[in-house]
């Protein structure tokens, strides 16, 4: 199990953001070509970003190219797949097709078998794409929400509970289940609204996302805490297991802890818990 509680988004024009960055608690790391450059400094940042890319230890670094529209996106691509970081992110990718354009291109570019594919979903037609888009390529491992984008091309309005972006939201992880891949929520704006960021952790946990993508460090510290598990939740997984093993063993095939009927399929969800317990140390 690989921990995506916290996954940073990181400038890449700002050299001394990323050197930074080797010592946040973020579970990932995102250095970015797209939002946070801008155009004259993209080529300077493409280079720096590949660069540090293999710097940061264990930790799982994306690097977030520009956009297939756009006039970086191939270079961006070729200087990736070269500097072999643990995934390359696309911006606004739209169908399978384009999804499988990107395999191509970093094959093509000599990206070894470990840079995955993240893909960003942040559009209406992505949204209606999903489960095409996630079951395109063994090597998409990991699909991000673009919230922000999703609710500029919706014409919706930022409201605590984002009602009018749960349908999107939905789809995703539906499709993300389906097809056996990781997936991250989108960003929160105000980063000095921590009780607000706190709710929307809580909303994309219960939802059943795998984490959250960040975008300023003291956001990171409330991410980890929400998206691990609680020791209440740690010993109760210990009991359900224990509680159906016994099960078992007495020839039942369900268990009852605390009142409540425990079947296999509580069971999965306990070593779940577990594994990412284990995991996190």
């Amino acid at each position: 199990m690989i921990p995506r509680r916290s996954v940073l988004y990181m400038p890449g024009a700002n050299e001394r953001a990323l050197e930074k960055a080797k010592t946040l608690p973020a579970d990932a790391l995102i250095l970015d070509l797209e939002d946070a450059v801008a155009p004259d400094a993209k080529v300077a940042a493409r280079d720096r970003v590949c660069a540090a890319a293999g710097t940061y230890g264990s930790r799982e670094v994306a690097i977030r190219v520009n956009g297939l529209d756009t006039e970086w996106h191939d270079a961006d691509l070729r200087a990736a797949a070269q500097a072999g970081p643990d995934a390359v992110l696309v911006p606004k990718v739209n169908s399978a097709a384009e999804v499988r354009s990107i395999e191509r291109a970093l094959e093509l570019g000599g990206a070894p078998g470990k840079t995955k594919i993240w893909a960003m979903v942040e559009t209406p037609i992505a949204m209606l794409h999903a489960e095409e888009i996630a079951d395109a390529s063994e090597r998409l491992t990991v699909l991000v929400m673009g919230t922000n984008d999703l609710a500029k091309e919706l014409h919706a309005e930022f409201v605590p509970g984002r009602a009018p972006l749960l349908g999107g939201l939905s789809l995703c992880l539906l499709a993300a289940r389906a097809t056996g891949k990781a997936i991250l929520d989108g960003v929160y704006n105000d980063v000095q609204d921590l009780a607000g960021f706190e709710a929307e952790c809580r909303q994309g946990r219960e939802f059943g996302f795998d984490g959250k993508t960040l975008i300023h460090p003291a956001q990171i510290e409330p991410c980890n805490r929400l998206f691990s598990p609680s020791p209440e939740e740690i010993e109760q997984a210990r009991r359900i297991i224990a509680a159906f093993d016994e099960a078992k063993a007495a020839g039942k095939g369900v268990a009852t802890v605390d009142g409540r009927m425990i079947e296999n399929l509580h069971v999965e969800g306990a070593r779940r818990i577990l594994s990412l317990a284990e995991t996190l140390g």
